[in-house]
């Protein structure tokens, strides 16, 4: 990818938790794009938009969103090769790093933030660092989604018995954490109240099996059992869709958690 600066911070080779470089090309092309009213709210609680870190990046799909509001992002992941997926920015500094060790100046961002991430996260070295780089009343902000529905009954069937059925022993143990929504991990307080959102995208069939190759069970499944459970998905989905161009709609509910950095703490 031209344009990236590529810092290497803390890393070296592949992480024993990185479940998506085999599959980053799919993840970057695929992957469904959070709501713009998530980051008018993110920006309307930041104490200042100046900097943003957006941990855990991925390829950038929150990031090149955040950079809207704020003047500067910093984006970290752990894989190079997410990374390398990443669309270039001029005010989004890319940079490989892990989420305990960000290599950013203490108290020196107004907003911190992990998309359907977290769950990977050793999470107190994590939020040591993010109280160490947040200014006086920063926020962290996480947010996850789950499976996700289709709108029309046969096709939401087909998909559910997929994601379950078919890869649902290949999920990471972690998978269940984003099923509850982050509910079940420890957060830093004071946590603030989040709004009821839901990202929802129109697609033609093409762009859901792009989607579901982006997943990690799929990724396991075909390295587990040298076979791919793609085509008979496709093949399933085919006979209840109708025309492959039709664009059906999907919804996947954002489960949200923030809080503001306590500066009468420190």
């Amino acid at each position: 990818m031209t344009g990236v600066r590529l810092r290497l911070e803390e890393y070296t080779g592949v992480h024993p938790q990185d479940h998506f470089s085999a599959v980053s090309t799919h993840y970057a092309a695929s992957r469904p794009r959070y709501p713009k009213a998530l980051y008018q709210w993110l920006a309307g609680i930041a104490p200042s938009h100046d900097r943003a870190w957006d941990c855990a990046c991925g390829s950038g799909q929150a990031s090149v969103d955040l950079v809207e509001y704020f003047a500067h992002v910093v984006a970290t992941d752990l894989s190079a090769q997410q990374i390398r997926e990443a669309a270039s920015h001029p005010r989004i500094d890319y940079r490989v790093a892990v989420a305990q060790s960000s290599g950013l100046s203490a108290g020196s961002v107004d907003l911190v933030t992990v998309a359907q991430a977290l769950h990977w996260f050793q999470c107190e070295p994590f939020y040591a660092e993010v109280d160490r780089v947040l200014r006086p009343d920063g926020v962290i902000a996480v947010w996850s989604y789950g499976t996700g529905a289709i709108d029309l009954e046969s096709v939401n069937a087909v998909f559910q018995d997929f994601y379950h059925n078919v890869v649902g022993e290949y999920w990471p143990p972690e998978r269940k954490i984003v099923e509850e929504g982050y509910r079940s991990l420890p957060f830093p307080q004071p946590e603030l109240s989040a709004p009821r959102l839901t990202m929802e995208c129109d697609w033609s069939l093409e762009a859901l099996i792009g989607y579901v190759r982006s997943w990690s069970a799929t990724a396991r499944y075909i390295k587990v059992r040298g076979s791919d459970p793609v085509p008979d998905f496709q093949r399933n989905m085919l006979q209840c869709w109708g025309d492959p161009s039709i664009r059906r709609r999907i919804c996947w509910p954002l489960s949200i958690r923030a809080a503001r950095r306590n500066s009468h703490s420190h």
